[in-house]
């Protein structure tokens, strides 16, 4: 039996939708910038081909049941400016990883945290999550407000947790019970 991607989650300002091949030329404005990926611990994508690389990734993800990832858009454009979902998803453990992305001329316009609080309230009504962490490194201070507006909590430092582009990386554990999330009752 094939898997259906969940439906469309709207928001005020954003459609998060199944990205397809088709928008791998808009991805790559933004997958391609340093800017954007270097917390991501990925050098910059150099080709389209990359980026499909990346959404088979995610389809890859969701067959498996280890994860989702939505692209972001805006309702007026259609245009896919960034993506969120969950990644490490154990449901024997109810909780799972988030991330998420968003192009440069989005950034400060409160888009990521309407994306992020959608995706999270998602997760715990559609996967029955308990737990959602997410791993920012210290440096990203833009990441850890954005985290800790949703009422993530700092859990403290994994020291050279994940070594990317040719060194070891230090990462900060936050993380959310659902208990402590604003966006719905239980």
């Amino acid at each position: 039996m094939e898997k259906v991607f969940p439906p469309l989650i709207e928001t005020k300002r954003l459609i998060l939708r199944e990205v397809t091949l088709e928008d791998a030329g808009d991805m790559f404005k933004y997958l391609s910038d340093t800017d954007v990926v270097k917390p991501m611990g990925l050098d910059p994508f150099e080709t389209v081909n990359d980026v499909w690389d990346e959404i088979k990734w995610y389809e890859s993800i969701f067959e498996e049941g280890s994860g989702i990832r939505w692209g972001i858009t805006l309702k007026n454009s259609g245009k896919v400016i960034g993506s969120c979902g969950f990644l490490n998803m154990v449901s024997k453990h109810h909780r799972a990883e988030i991330g998420y992305e968003l192009t440069k001329e989005q950034w400060g316009k409160g888009i990521a945290s309407e994306a992020l609080e959608a995706v999270v309230m998602y997760g715990y009504r559609h996967f029955h999550l308990e737990r959602i962490e997410a791993l920012i490194e210290p440096d990203n201070l833009p990441s850890q407000k954005l985290v800790e507006k949703q009422r993530f909590r700092r859990e403290g430092l994994l020291r050279h947790y994940e070594y990317t582009c040719g060194k070891f990386d230090d990462l900060y554990m936050y993380s959310l019970i659902k208990e402590y999330f604003k966006g719905i009752s239980f």
